[in-house]
Order: structure tokens, then C-alpha cells, then sequence
């Protein structure tokens, strides 16, 4: 019986075969390339990081001065604890449950430095950011913004470096103890904690505004707290007694050095 490759029945067989042979392609290359996707994500975050810290990512190996420069911990019980987990590369879930992560790290003029992811929501989709304070958590050392999908030229222009070195220097909190950092609307910043917003944008600016106070307001125990922030405290075994310490090597265990009585 000779195949009528002119019939409907012809036509939507091998519409189907075909249909099933490329989504078993598709899946399989997406499977195939889902680890270097994610080590591309992950990078790529941490680059994120290092550019709130004055870092030009494009110029550096992100993976090794991440390493060398940052270390990924967690504010809990009054403390910051070393992150042993897999590395995040989304916080707003995170932030929303109680885990608040807090980088510290070493900035690209050599400063200690606290960094703090914030999420937020913009006009056409989500914003994300990190802000890097100085180590007495009361200024702004640099910040990096960027947007899910917001209008190229306007919202969009938050990602610009124009727009995120306005931040450093300024104040996070006012005279009432709560945070002040803000975003007002174009040309019209005053206040030694304002922002000039993106012109054009006044919504995407509102929700900067919205992103840095409420992400800086949940860490707010943290930044105005006397909390021990000592992340080599564990692996000190409980020496560190000061941040000088805690930024130093751990203190000499003096049993090591003391001769045993025999």
C-alpha cells in the first residue's frame, strides 16, 4: 500500500513526530547546560556583589576576588553566622522567611564593609539590589540596582552607575532611629539622605525608594544593633572577643603554647 504523503493523516503524523523529536532535543540541551547556567547565574551575582563594593566586575576575576573578598554569613540571634549552604542568588524569599543574609567584605579601596541584598517591585516587573554600608552601619559605602524588565532609557536607567554612586556616602537613618534613605523625585533632592530619581521614571524611582527603606528596615536590629558581628567567632572556637579581633587571624590558643605538667 503505497503512503498518500498528500493526506491529513500523513501531514499530522509527522507534524507530531517532528513536535516530540525537537522538545526531546530542547530538554535535553537544557538539561545538559543547566549546571553552566547556574555557575553563569551564581557569577554573575556575585559580580553583582563586588560592583556594590566598588569592584569593575568586567575587569576582574569575579570568582577569585569573591572568594578571597567576601564572606556570605547569616544574622541570627543577635549575631552574624557563617553561611555554609549553597550560594543564593535570589534573597527576596529568603528576606520574606526571616533568613537575612549579610556579606562582609573588603572593598575595593580596602574598607570594611557590610552588604545587604534588597528586593523590591518596579513598573513593569521585580527590582533587586545590594548595598554595601561602611563598617559602623550607618553610611553608604556603593550600591548595585537592576530591574526584571523595566522601560529602556527611563526605569531601566537604575542600573546605570550615574543613578547608584548618588547613594554613597549618604546617612541610612534619621534622627528618629529609623531609616531615611530615600529616592525623591528628580532634581528635587535636598536632605542629606535623598536620592535624585530617574526623570521620566517616577515610578520605577518610587519603587527604589520602597526597595532600599523596606530591605534596610528589615536588617534594621542588624545595622543599629550592638550585635557581636564576628563570623570567625565559630572557627575561633569562641576567642574573638572584638571585631578587631574577628578581622584578624584567630588569637593564638596559649594551651598550644604552654608547657604541659607532667
Amino acid at each position: 500500500m503505497k503512503l498518500n504523503t498528500n493526506g491529513n493523516v500523513y501531514t499530522f503524523c509527522y507534524a507530531a513526530v517532528m513536535v516530540i523529536i525537537v522538545a526531546f532535543l530542547l530538554a535535553f540541551v537544557a538539561s545538559a547546560l543547566k549546571k553552566t547556567q547556574d555557575a553563569n547565574v551564581a557569577n554573575d551575582t556575585k559580580g553583582q556583589i563586588l560592583t556594590a563594593l566598588g569592584y569593575d566586575k568586567a575587569a576582574i576575576n569575579v570568582a577569585d576576588v569573591y572568594a578571597e573578598k567576601v564572606q556570605d554569613n547569616v544574622f541570627a540571634e543577635g549575631e552574624l553566622k557563617a553561611f555554609d549552604g549553597n550560594f543564593n542568588t535570589t534573597y527576596g524569599s529568603l528576606i520574606k522567611n526571616g533568613e537575612l543574609h549579610v556579606f562582609t567584605a573588603t572593598t575595593a579601596n580596602g574598607e570594611q564593609a557590610y552588604v545587604i541584598p534588597v528586593v523590591g517591585r518596579g513598573l513593569w516587573g521585580g527590582l533587586w539590589g545590594y548595598i554595601a554600608v561602611n563598617e559602623t552601619k550607618d553610611k553608604v559605602l556603593g550600591t548595585y540596582f537592576y530591574h526584571e524588565s523595566e522601560t529602556a532609557g527611563l526605569g531601566a536607567r537604575i542600573s546605570e552607575k550615574w543613578f547608584q554612586d548618588q547613594f554613597i556616602g549618604k546617612p541610612i537613618f534619621g534622627e528618629d532611629g529609623n531609616v531615611a534613605l530615600t529616592v525623591v523625585k528628580a532634581g528635587a533632592a535636598q536632605q542629606e539622605n535623598e536620592v535624585d530619581g530617574v526623570t521620566g521614571a517616577t515610578l520605577t524611582s518610587n519603587g527604589v525608594a520602597a526597595m532600599v527603606k523596606d530591605g534596610l528596615t528589615a536588617y534594621k536590629e542588624f545595622l543599629s544593633g550592638a550585635a557581636a558581628q564576628c563570623p570567625n567567632k565559630e572557627k575561633c572556637q569562641g576567642k574573638c572577643s572584638s571585631e578587631e579581633e574577628c578581622a584578624s587571624p584567630c588569637p593564638a590558643d596559649e594551651s598550644e603554647s604552654t608547657d604541659v605538667e607532667q
